[in-house]
């Protein structure tokens, strides 16, 4: 009798181990994404302090950064760790080289930093210029990786790749999800196929927050934000099923277009979601007031118990990682790039919020009125930032020398003897360049940012007889 019972006490350890996500429903329901885009970034040791301040459990970074798996060891953080896109295709057809990132990357700091996530590429499917370099490279690298990691006896790392929405063709209404034609079978099959073996995720990155800016009139701002009434909930006509909000709408699509190929059985992970606390003046929306909204009323529904799920797969736990931990002043695009962050760099928080979802909203002070909810329909200038005049003229200057090298006559108003030569200063051309730059490329992608020297302004620059283009 006590054979019998020890044998089943064996079967059920192993059948909880094989659970999909028994890893995330114990130990971890919201963690943070550490990005370090910035010239004015703390040091990891005091980001991984930040971070549990903030009561998260895990951290995602997008690498295998020596100094920050240094700073989380120890500490009980769960962490994500990513190999960059570029190593791909040499891991994928090299075993060697596989087992030496992992040699090197990975075992040193394991397991005292309690690595439990490997995200081979990030958001390689959106990028078309790695279709035939990379694309196909993808899943036979993740089965390296994770045949080098079994070599070493580690069997709780669970390995994946982190895909955009974009992965989907169609995506409304949910119930009709589906993948984009050139991925489906070539390389989301193969993925898929492998994440269930694996007992992995599929690791997505979903924002609401692009989809209800991209048509606001359509979309209801409080359904993005958690905050619908139930007149602007959502039945999706062919499963019948009711929505109340957008993130989940948004999840169930990807819950059926994975079903549509016959691996609806695979656990979703949130890799990145969140909302912009600022941007351009041209941005809708993206200010502290949603995105506080957003995030607290995302944490609370994912941490409740007994857990929720999707009204597609109710009572799923659902891990998420919430970009970023900081506002990182370097990064590209347009303004919301800038402006994700819990914590401004110096590490006071944007706004308060309690990852653990405990906190209710009543026990938070107020905070600022949204502005910029409804489409900014004022002039808007991209001039030279003030705060970096004299700061670095060297890089102004080259900057100033790419504006004036793109489109038709972009600096032909600065030059010697026209009407916005005078002043003739380093400065001043560059609030010409910029702005004339960017009134000739923003409708094509062309940003005001100029590696982070430009702002948006609707105050006009214009002098005298020297008028800057809106």
């Amino acid at each position: 009798m006590a054979f019998f019972l020890l044998l089943l006490l064996l079967l059920l350890f192993l059948l909880s181990s094989l659970t999909p996500h028994s890893d995330a429903t114990i130990s971890m329901r919201i963690g943070v994404n550490l990005g370090q885009l910035g010239d004015n970034i703390p040091a990891p040791a005091r980001s991984i302090e930040l971070i549990r301040r903030l009561r998260a459990k895990a951290v995602k970074i997008y690498d295998a950064n020596a100094t920050v798996l240094s700073a989380v060891s120890g500490t009980g953080l769960r962490v994500s760790v990513m190999l960059p896109n570029e190593l791909i295709p040499s891991i994928s057809s090299n075993q060697s080289l596989a087992d030496a990132w992992i040699s090197s990357q990975i075992l040193p700091f394991y397991p005292k930093a309690r690595i439990r996530y490997l995200l081979v590429g990030n958001e390689i499917l959106s990028n078309y210029s790695l279709s035939n370099s990379t694309w196909p490279q993808l899943v036979p690298a993740m089965v390296n990786l994770k045949r080098s990691l079994r070599s070493h006896s580690i069997h709780n790392i669970k390995i994946g790749t982190t895909l955009a929405m974009d992965a989907l063709n169609v995506s409304f209404p949910p119930s009709a999800g589906s993948f984009r034609a050139d991925i489906d079978q070539s390389v989301i099959v193969p993925l898929l196929r492998f994440l269930k073996s694996t007992n992995s995720f599929y690791f997505v990155d979903i924002y609401p927050y692009f989809a209800w800016a991209s048509n606001p009139s359509f979309i209801d701002l409080d359904y993005a934000l958690f905050e619908g009434k139930p007149s602007k909930y959502y039945t999706d006509p062919g499963s019948g099923l009711l929505y109340t909000n957008l993130f989940e709408q948004q999840l169930d699509a990807v819950f059926a277009a994975m079903t549509r190929l016959g691996f609806g059985g695979v656990p979703i992970f949130i890799a990145e979601t969140g909302w912009p606390n600022g941007g351009d003046l041209d941005q809708i929306g993206a200010n502290i007031f949603n995105a506080a909204t957003y995030n607290r009323n995302l944490v609370r529904r994912l941490s409740q118990k007994p857990p929720i799920g999707t009204p597609s797969r109710p009572g799923m736990v659902i891990p998420a990682m919430i970009f970023a931990l900081y506002n990182e002043n370097m990064k590209g695009g347009p303004g919301t790039e800038r402006h994700w962050g819990l914590l401004y760099p110096n590490g006071t928080g944007v706004y308060p919020v309690d990852l653990t979802g405990r906190t209710p909203e009543s026990a938070y002070p107020p905070l600022p009125a949204a502005t910029n909810n409804a489409p900014y329909k004022g002039k808007i200038w991209c001039v030279l930032d003030e705060e970096k005049k004299g700061v670095d003229e060297k890089a102004v200057a080259a900057a100033l020398t790419y504006a004036c090298g793109q489109g038709n006559g972009t600096c032909d108003a600065i030059g010697k003897g026209r009407e916005c030569f005078r002043p003739n200063t380093v400065a001043a051309h560059a609030n010409y360049a910029f702005n004339s730059y960017w009134q000739q490329f923003r409708t094509t992608g062309g940003t005001c940012f100029f590696g982070g020297l430009a702002v948006q302004t609707a105050k006009d620059p214009s002098y005298g007889s020297c008028k800057f283009p809106a």
